[in-house]
């Protein structure tokens, strides 16, 4: 069985500022990257994500992206605690692709899509985490660009 999970968000804000929210670090870092994030998300770059709650910057690497339309991000396979996994022949990356579609009314629907987790316990209960993640990712990115609050801010040490 593939380990893998779909979760999508509408933002009341063109495709244009739901974007940039995303691929510029000093944003992302003001309502999702809790630690912080450098550097801007362009094809064949790489740029750290650092987070409260697993702390020390770790590398996303940018596969894909094209403006206003797909981001694409590899980044190695951690366990449920964030740390790297270490039983033999770990390393392996896990693939997210995060879509933007400009809908009519002018909101911007998001999708993200994220697999290639081992099929086993840990594999299970990352994914499980990283699920959680992304669709607070959502939410946090909702109520910054629309409402101006920091969903993420206290929610940790």
């Amino acid at each position: 069985m593939e380990l893998k999970f779909q979760v999508a968000a509408r933002i009341a804000k063109p495709v244009e500022e739901v974007y940039e929210a995303v691929v510029n670090p000093d944003h992302l870092s003001a309502y999702f990257t809790t630690g912080g994030a450098k550097g801007r998300m362009e094809k064949g770059s790489t740029v750290m994500w650092d987070f409260h709650d697993f702390p020390g910057q770790f590398p996303v690497k940018v596969i894909d992206a094209v403006v206003n339309e797909k981001i694409v991000l590899d980044w190695e396979a951690t366990n449920e605690d964030g740390t790297a996994c270490d039983e033999p022949g770990a390393g392996y990356d896990i693939r997210m692709t995060m879509k933007f579609e400009s809908l009519e009314d002018g909101r911007t629907l998001i999708t993200i899509n994220e697999r290639g987790w081992r099929s086993d316990e840990a594999g299970l209960k990352s994914s499980y985490g990283n699920c959680e993640g992304w669709m607070q990712m959502l939410c946090s990115l909702k109520a910054w660009l629309e409402h101006g609050v920091n969903l993420r801010e206290g929610f940790y040490r």
